[in-house]
């Protein structure tokens, strides 16, 4: 029996959450779908990496009856917003499909399921958003993420649900861009840059969400959670700050609006996160968005 199963454990969040969990001392099966991108040398007896198809029902089961998971971290989803509704039916099939299978198989051995949502189930209307606050999602993945909230909701097994946004760091596995990485290769090249100023988002830093997670396991924490950083920001607003934090020439960057773009999917324009719940009763703690660009990006040469 394992204390944590891991979905999605390849990704950006797995390349934090798989050593704190180890560092925490936890049993972790950490899973993804096709081989391990993650270093070697976190593995061993106490943290094990197999592939898993969360889309494939039947493996699904056979794997969680076989392995008696504690807990289900369940962090995998197709989670940019454009592709999901390019390929609805994709989408559907990752973020909410998957997640009834493990849900069932979850239930046949009373494992508890932590799942990681977003703040796109909003309509971004009156945000920032506490936990209570009525979802209302603009695009497909926000109603595919909120179909999968509402599916492990009425499992009839111990839930918890973190929502979280716009998720950025660095890994030495996972080169993912960011915002923060976008700005510094294009005004260092010095290409010139649009960046919308009317979006307002709390943006995370990787390392917090893993432990906003951790907590909630260690403290048993049920229902809802919104994880995320506490500074409230445009992404012109992101931009700047990266910019001046290496120094950059901010000429380059022009301020425009959402609607400046052609984006398939809709976004919402005011989200972001009221974190006193977190704080208070997890003791969740993020940093600054300051913090989050040293961490990220390193120390200005």
């Amino acid at each position: 029996m394992w204390d944590i199963m891991v979905t999605g454990s390849n990704g950006l969040l797995g390349g934090f959450l798989i050593p704190l969990l180890r560092a925490h001392g936890y049993r972790v099966l950490a899973t993804g779908r096709g081989p391990c991108r993650l270093p070697v040398e976190w593995f061993d007896e106490q943290v094990v990496y197999k592939s898993l198809d969360i889309t494939d029902g039947m493996a699904v089961w056979s794997f969680i009856k076989d392995h008696r998971p504690a807990w289900i971290i369940h962090a995998a989803a197709i989670t940019q917003a454009d592709d999901c509704e390019r390929d609805p039916v994709g989408c559907w099939m990752v973020n909410v499909t998957a997640t009834r299978f493990l849900v069932d198989a979850a239930r046949s051995v009373g494992a508890s399921m932590l799942y990681v949502s977003t703040d796109f189930v909003f309509d971004g209307q009156n945000g920032p958003y506490k936990e209570e606050d009525a979802p209302a999602p603009v695009n497909y993945y926000g109603c595919s993420k909120l179909a999968a909230e509402r599916a492990v909701m009425a499992s009839g097994i111990p839930w918890s649900i973190v929502r979280t946004v716009l998720v950025y760091g660095r890994s030495d596995h996972q080169a993912r861009s960011n915002i923060m990485t976008w700005v510094r290769d294009k005004l260092q090249s010095q290409t010139p840059i649009k960046v919308v100023d009317d979006q307002l988002r709390t943006p995370t830093w990787a390392g917090d969400l893993a432990e906003g997670l951790r907590l909630v396991v260690e403290k048993n924490a049920r229902g809802i959670w919104h994880i995320s950083g506490a500074d409230l920001l445009t992404p012109f607003e992101m931009a700047q700050r990266t910019a001046g934090y290496l120094s950059l020439d901010t000429s380059l960057m022009t301020c425009v609006t959402a609607d400046s773009f052609s984006q398939p999917a809709l976004r919402p324009l005011k989200t972001g996160f009221i974190i006193d719940k977190a704080r208070k009763a997890l003791g969740y703690k993020p940093v600054s968005f300051e913090q989050g660009l040293e961490l990220t990006l390193g120390k200005p040469s």
